[in-house]
């Protein structure tokens, strides 16, 4: 990523790929996959990329959910799925937030979700939070048990919302975490390029920094999304939004690398759509990558707490240190709402303040 006219670079490139009538039938003359009928297949269907549903954390020895309560569930994904186009990942844990309360009011001897109560709610909430729940995850819990309760008002199977008149926790909003520029070259260069998986995680780590992508939409990248003559990606993120992301000279010169042998050292000659692939011939999962994430960064000597978001951050903030608009930081990140941009003008202003503190005689 260049560090001077970053912003100015990044949004000429972005209009340049937008208007050019070559990138565009190229890139939409591949048909994408098609996305089964219904939610649930699409979530359970086996892909390259398959992402594991998340662990219920918080239901030790959970009771089986009744097979109206599932038929519930799973009418309410595909509804959303059809009617939002939320990812797998989005779906997968609305669905796994219901049957944990399905499965608690099973173990209560209740009748099942639509018969729910206000107190039976208000409970299961304070059940969740004694049994370690955080208050921003209870938050996103009750909202997805409000959407839950708010669609079968609309369907008119239930007369009111039992979650209308809960509040969520009140929770201040943590500043994301995010590495120096000094750490993200050496977590980059972690990597021993001697070993293809090494490689290719090499490559992963620059595109990440190079795009701010989140490490699903990085792990889920198809050949047909890349356009390395424009210098391009495009990424379908929440909700099913597109947009287009440069990559950067960097990035690219890892890429065309990566796809000059080592990418099919690490296939054996078989065949697969994603970027990168393991040595099974599948694309890697989240988890995986994360794992590997970790690895790197011990090796690089970074000792502060890491997320699978941590280079995204750091893509965000740097961009902002070296002047880039907030708005094109908006558009490259994907995010819908400004205000969700805004918060990596805090980092930067933090940022500031310990450098101001640490080397001003007065600070």
């Amino acid at each position: 990523m260049q560090e001077s006219g970053g912003a100015t670079k990044i949004a000429r490139s972005t209009q340049l790929a937008l208007q050019s009538p070559e990138w565009n039938d190229s890139w939409y003359s591949d048909a994408d996959n098609c996305k089964p009928l219904f939610v649930n297949h699409y979530i359970n269907h086996v892909s390259q990329s398959c992402i594991c549903p998340r662990p219920q954390l918080y239901m030790p020895s959970p009771s089986p959910v009744s097979a109206e309560d599932q038929r519930l569930i799973e009418r309410f994904a595909d509804a959303l799925w059809m009617e939002r186009g939320l990812s797998r990942n989005t779906l997968s844990a609305y669905q796994s937030d219901l049957r944990m309360l399905a499965h608690w009011l099973t173990s209560k001897g209740s009748s099942g979700l639509l018969a729910i109560d206000r107190g039976e709610l208000l409970e299961f909430l304070a059940d969740q939070s004694q049994l370690g729940r955080k208050p921003r995850s209870s938050a996103r819990l009750l909202s997805s048990l409000r959407q839950f309760f708010q669609y079968w008002v609309r369907e008119g199977r239930l007369s009111r919302d039992p979650s209308a008149r809960i509040d969520a926790p009140r929770m201040g909003r943590p500043l994301p975490k995010s590495l120096t520029e000094s750490e993200v070259t050496a977590l980059l260069e972690a990597p021993h390029l001697e070993d293809s998986e090494a490689f290719r995680d090499r490559v992963m780590l620059e595109v990440l920094y190079a795009t701010g992508l989140r490490v699903s939409e990085l792990v889920e990248l198809q050949l047909t999304q890349l356009n390395l003559n424009q210098g391009l990606v495009r990424i379908v993120g929440k909700g099913g939004k597109e947009r287009l992301v440069p990559l950067g000279e960097e990035a690219i010169d890892w890429l065309q690398r990566f796809f000059s042998g080592v990418r099919q050292q690490l296939l054996g000659g078989r065949f697969c759509v994603a970027v990168f692939p393991t040595r099974r011939g599948a694309g890697m999962t989240r988890q995986a990558f994360w794992y590997r994430i970790k690895k790197h960064a011990a090796s690089a000597g970074i000792v502060k707490p890491l997320s699978p978001h941590t280079l995204r951050h750091a893509f965000a903030t740097h961009l902002l240190d070296h002047g880039a608009d907030l708005r094109v930081v908006q558009m490259l990140l994907g995010h819908s709402d400004l205000s969700t941009t805004q918060i990596y003008t805090h980092v930067a202003r933090e940022r500031l303040r310990s450098l101001h503190a640490k080397h001003h005689p007065r600070g």
